[in-house]
């Protein structure tokens, strides 16, 4: 089943949600976490440049080797290269992710980014909100939130990796 949800539309709303906690951009810097979340955050950084005429720096950030399931998963893990190249010290950092289920992939993003130095606040921009929290994390920006049960499965396309922008819900 495909999602009704437009990407560029929910990314729009994020933008807009953005601007208005933070209508001067000085301060922000956006870092996706790869493989999905940094394309979000380039093409977030290009609406708030558009809407503002101010650049926002973007970063990636591989969080591979600081999940929590690292040892226990069945598969083969994948090390991409991270490159935050600015400072975040004193920052308005907004973590960037295509979706928030459990919250274990943004508490690795956490972790891993006290390896490139200390943020002023770190927020968190999410395209898809599905609920099921396991840790104490919530978005500050949200696309969409979704209704699913722990047993469905979220996918997120986008056209830089996939060929086609396309968010899909399997129910199970």
């Amino acid at each position: 089943m495909n999602s009704q949800y437009a990407i560029p539309d929910l990314i729009q709303q994020i933008g807009r949600q953005i601007l208005s906690a933070h209508p001067i951009l000085d301060q922000i810097v956006l870092v996706g976490i790869l493989s999905v979340g940094y394309p979000l955050a380039q093409r977030l950084a290009f609406f708030l440049e558009k809407e503002t005429g101010n650049p926002v720096q973007v970063g990636k950030l591989d969080v591979a080797l600081y999940r929590d399931d690292l040892f226990s998963r069945q598969d083969f893990v994948t090390l991409r290269e991270s490159d935050i190249p600015f400072s975040i010290e004193g920052k308005i950092l907004i973590l960037v992710d295509d979706v928030l289920f459990h919250g274990r992939t943004i508490r690795a993003a956490l972790n891993a980014l006290l390896d490139f130095g200390r943020p002023l606040t770190i927020e968190l921009a999410v395209l898809i909100d599905r609920g099921h929290r396991q840790l104490p994390i919530f978005a500050h920006y949200c696309g969409a939130q979704l209704q699913t049960s722990t047993d469905d499965h979220v996918e997120v396309q986008l056209y830089e990796i996939d060929g086609d922008d396309k968010i899909i819900l399997e129910r199970k």
